[in-house]
């Protein structure tokens, strides 16, 4: 998921995994990026110019000219044109969080009591939303009480660390200079009260793309519970979202059986949510929104692994979905700002279309092999802990699929009617949970499409 802050002059489109800053004239144009050069190695998220223009990557990339691919299902975002003082990026890490203000220091969680988490259902079919509560973008700000009924989880955007390793998580709100109507604390805490009493989960989501989180030691695992309980205890919470992206977890050399990780940001991570499940109970509330690069690509790959020592990133959330499979609620990957991943009938599936939701969806479904070993199967998850994340809009992100898309492929998953090309493995699923989306805040500036078409459509399904 994305945070980015609206300029006056330059229209923004945010997204999960990228923000595009589109010049609305040329005195507005952002400062070019560091040229670009093909032999540099660029990730997901690093900037960089050509032409005068900047260009942002979608994934793992080298020595192709962001003039010839940026194209719809290239690996680079044409961000329009620059100009001015350069901005020192270094093209071979991925940038790191820029709070817009210093975050509040939450209470100790020994001066907090434990908030009590009700044991409650979610409807069969979830509709799921991020609420863009510490930031300001372009689809302006909504308060909790003004988010509607039909919104069953409300991810609040972000919590984020201190510093990338410290495990130190912090959570305010935006401040007025930046977010115009914002509510104060108090009326944030009332609102986020009130949708649980009707039986709304509201989550605290840990990350998205600026919030690199990286568990290396002990140390910060432990601030990472203390730190997140906090945030819980003094706002009310049902639980946490994992929106883990960039660099936050990778694979270390050598481990290479998800069933069995050795690397510390992985096992550091699984004992923290853990230690939060012990501390909040049976009610406590977990979600996840990995990419597909940490996901399905692991059917190819995992980690370095066999293919050269490449991207150690890759399939990296599988040991975590795995050791945390009794303890997910839902699990809704981001199908969108995505390069093409091969799916379980060994083609390459791409977003913009119900059939890259059906086959990344029919995997988590079905399980998959690791790394092409037979012998290593990642497992299916259940039914209803299983949903998938669209764009609620164009602006939101790439990838976005209009809602006849978005509901031929839900019709597929639960109903196996309507495929198209690609048959899942899984069968029919009719326990499958919902629809999340990025995000609430997007939907409302375009008239609220995604809730108004699939929050119906969802409670139709039977």
């Amino acid at each position: 998921m994305r945070r980015s802050v609206i300029l006056a002059t330059v229209a923004v489109l945010a997204s999960a995994g990228s923000t595009v800053y589109v010049a609305a004239t040329a005195s507005a144009a952002a400062a070019c990026a560091p040229a670009w050069s093909a032999s540099s190695v660029y990730v997901k998220d690093n900037v960089a110019s050509r032409d005068g223009k900047n260009f942002t990557a979608k994934w793992w990339t080298q020595g192709e000219d962001p003039l010839l691919k940026s194209g719809q299902w290239d690996v680079w975002i044409n961000n329009g044109a620059c100009g001015g003082t350069t901005n020192p990026t270094n093209p071979t890490s991925s940038p790191t969080a820029s709070p817009t203000t210093s975050p509040t220091a939450s209470p100790s969680p020994t001066t907090s009591p434990t908030t009590p988490i009700p044991v409650g259902g979610l409807p069969k079919h979830a509709l799921i939303g991020y609420l863009h509560s510490s930031f300001a973008n372009g689809s302006g700000y909504l308060k909790m009480a003004d988010v509607p009924a039909e919104w069953d989880i409300i991810n609040l955007a972000f919590g984020e660390p201190t510093s990338a390793t410290s495990g130190d998580i912090r959570f305010s709100l935006c401040p007025a200079t930046e977010c115009p109507g914002v509510e104060t604390e108090a009326q944030f805490i009332a609102a986020i009260k009130a949708k649980r009493t009707a039986g709304k989960k509201v989550l605290l989501s840990i990350g998205g793309a600026n919030g690199q989180v990286q568990l290396t030691t002990t140390a910060a695992r432990d601030r990472f519970v203390s730190s997140v309980s906090a945030i819980i205890d003094r706002y009310g919470l049902d639980g946490v979202d994992i929106d883990f992206e960039g660099h936050s977890l990778s694979l270390n050399t050598g481990d290479t059986d998800f069933k069995n990780p050795t690397t510390p940001v992985i096992v550091n991570l699984i004992s923290a949510i853990r230690s939060l499940k012990a501390r909040y109970g049976a009610g406590f509330v977990l979600t996840m929104a990995p990419e597909t690069f940490f996901v399905q690509l692991g059917y190819q790959y995992y980690g370095s692994g066999p293919w050269g020592g490449q991207d150690p990133r890759a399939g990296s959330y599988l040991p975590v979905i795995h050791a945390l499979r009794n303890d997910i609620t839902v699990l809704h990957v981001q199908d969108y700002n995505s390069g093409s991943i091969m799916g379980l009938d060994n083609q390459y599936h791409s977003m913009g279309g119900a059939d890259f939701h059906i086959a990344m969806t029919d995997m988590l479904l079905a399980g998959f092999p690791v790394a092409g070993n037979t012998a290593n199967v990642f497992p299916a998850l259940r039914e209803d802990q299983i949903a998938f994340g669209a764009p609620s809009s164009v602006s939101a992100g790439n990838g976005y699929v209009a809602p006849a898309g978005v509901q031929q492929a839900v019709n597929c998953l639960v109903k196996g009617s309507n495929c198209g090309s690609y048959a899942p493995r899984s069968g029919t699923n009719p326990n499958f949970r919902g629809l999340m989306t990025w995000s609430i805040n997007w939907d409302r500036f375009y008239s609220w499409e995604f809730k108004n078409s699939h929050e119906p459509f969802l409670n139709a399904l039977g």
